[in-house]
């Protein structure tokens, strides 16, 4: 039996150790926080997916899972931790502090023969540093350890069985450690799982999730020139799909996440010059954000009538049916707006949120004078406004 050791217990770091251990690895999940430590330990997990505490509960009590604030020697290692953007100098940047930290965790546990596996989105060259940093520091030679970089492809609320399902790109330090990482996967992947170099596995990932933010910016922006002419988006939208070779997305109020909102800076920051449609396609997705908040108050500022209206907001994470708010614009615009105005806020996916205070569909609905959708959840499908002025940015009334 073999041991393998996560190093990051996020959204991706978490779902794969549960899936490894259910394959009979021996796994140390590690992570900094120690909230979420104490939590996991006690069988809570920190994040809302489908399967998840089951299998933490399961596999704890197994014994084929253990958390920890600290790694420990091991045969696999998983750096599974987040790449933030950060601003330099009025520049976005990609912050690998994270990476790197998780990298000199390890190398006192590092032994000949193990293999290191970097999930976390990187500039492309990232995996190389980390070799050289290795070898630097252990005095190993170039085959003496093995290291591959593996993108992840998920879609939040369905984690697990994605992460078995989707097909993986290994992309080594080298043939043998394309080969060796390879057989890792292929533990707990029933897809299929393609070699190629480093390089170019770190560049599929950033290019995956630039190419769904253009293809959003055009929805985005499309809904806005919709609305200039008082047609329906949506129902534009359906139309125009049923041509053989078209399949615009759903608009909505911007992009959000941790990965459409933050991968095509990897690129745009390294080369301005030669990514002009990316860097466009972020300033549409931003702006769509701000044009929302716009649309609303100009509606308040004209309409004298609903100058003192209790405004109620429909959902506040990044996208429907979760939890997570990371980069979420609709969390952006609900800020905005409770901190003017008499809101009313439901997100049924929280039960609690900082200093928001979050209430039912049914109280929301009821207290409200003009209604907002943000994110289109499940429990907003059969909503009956009721004649009363609504705003729907997600196309979850379309039907209604």
């Amino acid at each position: 039996m073999r041991n393998c050791c996560f190093i990051g217990l996020g959204y991706i770091g978490l779902p794969s150790a549960l899936l490894f251990a259910e394959a009979g690895f021996n796994v140390l999940g590690v992570d900094i926080n120690e909230e979420v430590i104490d939590n996991l330990n006690s069988g809570k997990s920190h994040i809302n997916e489908p399967c998840i505490n089951q299998l933490l509960i399961k596999n704890l009590r197994g014994k084929n899972l253990k958390v920890s604030n600290k790694p420990d020697f091991s045969d696999i290692f998983f750096i599974t931790v987040p790449t933030p953007v950060i601003n330099i100098k009025g520049k976005k940047e990609p912050d690998l502090k994270f990476v790197f930290s998780a990298v000199d965790s390890i190398i006192p546990f590092l032994e000949k023969g193990n293999s290191i596996i970097l999930e976390s989105t990187s500039p492309v060259g990232t995996t190389k540093k980390i070799f050289e940093l290795i070898l630097k520091k252990t005095g190993f030679k170039n085959d003496e350890v093995f290291l591959a970089y593996c993108p992840e492809r998920v879609l939040p609320g369905n984690i697990l069985y994605e992460l078995k399902n989707n097909e993986r790109i290994i992309g080594g330090i080298n043939k043998k450690s394309s080969l060796k990482v390879r057989n890792i996967y292929k533990s707990i992947c029933v897809s299929e799982i393609r070699i190629t170099d480093a390089r170019t596995a770190e560049l599929v990932k950033i290019v995956e999730n630039s190419y769904r933010d253009v293809n959003i910016a055009f929805s985005n922006e499309l809904s806005i020139l919709a609305d200039e002419l008082g047609i329906n988006v949506y129902e534009l939208i359906s139309f125009t799909n049923n041509h053989p070779r078209v399949n615009i997305l759903k608009p909505g109020c911007g992009v959000g996440g941790h990965c459409i909102a933050v991968d095509p800076w990897f690129l745009i920051s390294k080369f301005p010059d030669h990514s002009n449609i990316m860097r466009l396609a972020r300033d549409l997705n931003n702006n769509k954000t701000k044009w929302v908040i716009n649309k609303i108050e100009n509606f308040l500022k004209n309409n004298i009538e609903y100058k003192n209206s209790k405004i109620g907001i429909f959902g506040i994470t990044y996208k429907q049916n979760v939890n997570d708010l990371r980069e979420s614009p609709a969390l952006y615009i609900a800020n905005y707006f409770y901190n003017k105005y008499s809101v009313y806020l439901c997100e049924p996916n929280l039960k609690e949120y900082k200093n928001l205070k979050l209430f039912s569909v049914e109280d929301t609905l009821k207290k409200s004078d003009i209604l907002v959708f943000l994110v289109g959840h499940k429990e907003f499908v059969d909503i009956k406004t009721k004649n009363k002025k609504t705003f729907d940015f997600c196309g979850i009334l379309e039907n209604e």
